[in-house]
């Protein structure tokens, strides 16, 4: 099969397009997937470099890519819930920046759900929720959200409004308009960050969620009175350093299979937008993964196998 492999770390340079690789055969609770559709992640290319090892220990050779969209194509032993031919999306075991991918936490892919936007899901979603629920943000609150016009930001924006939060999002100015359709009052990241912050939520920030990762900590901590309890990141690699928690792993496959079905069907109604950034074929993954770490796409960068 087709598949984008490294053999050690570093740049994207690294990756190389094989047309050889082995078909993964799926094992008890498993499922293979013909891959439709495969979402462009910064911790893609974070593993690529190995700064994640401590979440994410790497295997040479490795298949980058955490989550996908496809077809059923084989079961393993003991899967009863899905057959061959239904269309599902998740996370995959053996990475997804190829042809056939190993999974064992997918779910149903609604019909009216494009690839691309299934494909879009697991990690946002899962993000967005999971941090969420750690920060504990209700209705009446004011939520930071550093990284707001991101894949994660967006999602995580949209979830905490509906939810009644006020939320303030960091972003370039070229977002702005983008974030505030979103129901988020935008402020410009940079240097007079805090006071922008205060001007614009005068009652105070309650949490703070940091999708950037670009020194976005102190000023956070500042905002919060230095108190630390209610900041998670999940991109500054630096957080235990400012007694800050970083959430980097998943929940468990239940709770995963429910939240994935549940946004599913809230972007099937329109109460979820994904938004995609761009498209591009497998073949050019390192390009993807170059957009992906600029840092200035808004909305999801999607490989096609």
């Amino acid at each position: 099969m087709e598949a984008i492999v490294y053999e050690e770390f570093g740049g994207p340079e690294v990756l190389r397009h094989e047309a050889g690789v082995t078909v993964p055969l799926p094992g008890p609770g498993e499922v293979r997937v013909k891959v439709a559709a495969v979402g462009v992640n910064p911790v893609d290319w974070k593993r690529r470099y190995g700064w994640v090892e401590a979440f994410y220990p790497t295997t040479f050779p490795a298949v980058p890519g955490l989550e996908f969209a496809g077809t059923v194509d084989a079961l393993g032993e003991g899967v009863t819930e899905l057959g061959v031919g239904d269309e599902v999306f998740g996370w995959s075991r053996t990475g997804a920046y190829a042809e056939y991918a190993i999974a064992d936490v997918v779910a149903r892919k609604p019909a009216g759900l494009s690839w691309e936007s299934a494909a879009s899901i697991p990690v946002a979603g899962e993000t967005a929720k999971r941090v969420l629920e750690l920060l504990g943000v209700e209705r009446g609150e004011t939520l930071l959200l550093h990284g707001a016009a991101g894949a994660v930001g967006a999602v995580a924006a949209q979830l905490a409004v509906a939810a009644g939060v006020t939320v303030i999002g960091t972003a370039s100015e070229r977002n702005h308009a983008f974030l505030r359709e979103l129901g988020v009052t935008p402020v410009t990241y940079g240097e007079g960050l805090g006071d922008r912050v205060r001007a614009a939520a005068p009652q105070g920030v309650d949490a703070v969620f940091d999708a950037a990762g670009h020194d976005t900590l102190p000023v956070s901590v500042e905002l919060l009175g230095g108190e630390t309890s209610r900041i998670v990141t999940i991109a500054a690699t630096d957080a235990a350093e400012h007694g800050i928690v970083f959430s980097g792993v998943t929940v468990e496959a239940a709770t995963a299979r429910e939240w994935l079905t549940g946004l599913a069907a809230l972007a099937v109604d329109g109460r979820l937008r994904l938004d995609i950034a761009d498209t591009l074929p497998l073949k050019e993954a390192a390009r993807a993964q170059e957009l992906s770490e600029a840092g200035h796409v808004r909305g999801k960068l999607v490989l096609l196998p």
